[in-house]
């Protein structure tokens, strides 16, 4: 039996930034890690870190926050069409300070994350899946698949969205999840033949068959994000192969042999009835609390959030206010990708007439082509530093 005052569970993005947020406040720290220590982890799943999470993670790690946005790349333009005109076009100029976002591939978070947790004293165990949690008054028990007892007196979960801490704890998830499904896909850049430095939205895009797609560069490369129809089967765009097919009607000849990553993802909208125990001695983050769509990277943002509301709350003693204010950020952030849904699988009518109409009026009223630019994304205000943005 291991004794330890602060255990996480998970070594995601999530993981990570509690485990650094509770070295930030000289709080011993263990973190358990299903995984082996040389994992290799696909694909550029959660791209954005955006301007507030930088500085939670620079107050957590100082010169961090420079670190990470030295590697990343920010982008000053954005630009809508639909049905392959463009209605909606802007470019910012570059910011004096710190920018409002950075794009980079989840594993280079990670590794920046991790080498941080590194420096500043994070105790490491690896292969350690938990599969069991006990919680009394006094404190928790977690077993583990090999074996190890390991107790505490506070864990944070970030186990991500099949959470064994949450089910050990029998906490139900609530919401609903979106009909339909997207394709993303990772490409590589072509060395000297980089694409723009923008992101792009396309409503209804006419090379692959009125499909709204969404393409946004990282570092190294860029993901693209496939809207399919309610009738498509995943084995005919989800596919490495089928993505050969239809990629070349977005971005151009020459990069069938650069694709990197092929997942398929649904809207799932769902929140943990209780982001803690009734011990008050287990605090869920991230996934382990809240599923969102990728689109809208309301997901590792809020999520990182959640982490560093956790430290605090475990360094205060106050874990009943983090799981009153978290959830509720939980709830904002899936009700905004519910607006997001509406708007991009628009069941009424008057929506894709709203749209249409939008799009014709954009030449003469910018306000029309700004709604379709922003639409998608759901709101972004109403609970400061809680709900991810779209860039």
């Amino acid at each position: 039996m291991t004794a330890t005052p602060v255990v996480v569970v998970g070594a995601g993005p999530v993981g990570l930034s509690a485990a650094l947020a509770l070295r930030a406040r000289e709080l011993p720290v263990l973190l358990l890690e299903a995984d082996p220590e040389d994992r290799e982890r696909p694909g550029s799943r959660a791209l954005f870190v955006h301007r507030e999470t930088l500085a939670l993670l620079d107050a957590m790690r100082p010169g961090l926050a420079d670190e990470i946005t030295s590697y990343g790349r920010t982008w000053h333009t954005r630009r809508t069409l639909y049905r392959g005109r463009e209605v909606y076009s802007r470019t910012f100029p570059p910011p004096s300070g710190r920018p409002p976002f950075t794009s980079l591939r989840q594993v280079d978070t990670e590794r920046f994350l991790r080498d941080a947790c590194g420096r500043a004293g994070v105790e490491f165990a690896w292969n350690a899946r938990v599969i069991g949690v006990r919680c009394t008054a006094s404190g928790v028990s977690l077993s583990c698949a090999d074996g190890r007892e390991v107790s505490c007196g506070q864990v944070i979960a970030a186990d991500g969205a099949r959470s064994a801490v949450r089910a050990g704890l029998g906490i139900p998830m609530e919401g609903t999840h979106g009909e339909g499904f997207h394709v993303v896909v990772d490409v590589a850049d072509r060395p000297g033949e980089e694409l723009p430095l923008e992101r792009v939205f396309h409503y209804e895009h006419p090379g692959v068959g009125g499909r709204s797609v969404m393409r946004v560069p990282f570092t190294g490369g860029f993901q693209v994000d496939l809207q399919c129809h309610a009738g498509d089967r995943a084995e005919e765009y989800g596919t490495e192969e089928a993505v050969r097919g239809w990629l070349p009607g977005v971005v151009g000849e020459g990069y069938a042999d650069r694709i990197l990553w092929v997942s398929t993802y649904r809207f799932l909208r769902k929140v943990a009835a209780s982001f803690t125990d009734p011990h008050e001695r287990v605090l869920l983050v991230g996934e382990a609390a809240h599923l969102f769509p990728p689109f809208g990277a309301r997901g590792m943002n809020s999520g990182i959030a959640d982490a560093a509301a956790a430290a605090e709350a475990v360094a205060t003693g106050t874990v009943a206010d983090f799981a009153a204010v978290r959830r509720a950020a939980g709830l904002f952030n899936s009700e905004a990708a519910g607006v997001a849904l509406d708007h991009l699988r628009p069941r009424r009518r008057i929506v894709r007439l709203r749209q249409r109409a939008a799009a014709a009026l954009a030449p003469v009223l910018p306000s029309c082509g700004s709604w379709l630019e922003h639409a998608p994304y759901g709101p972004r205000h109403g609970a400061p530093a809680l709900a991810g943005r779209k860039y």
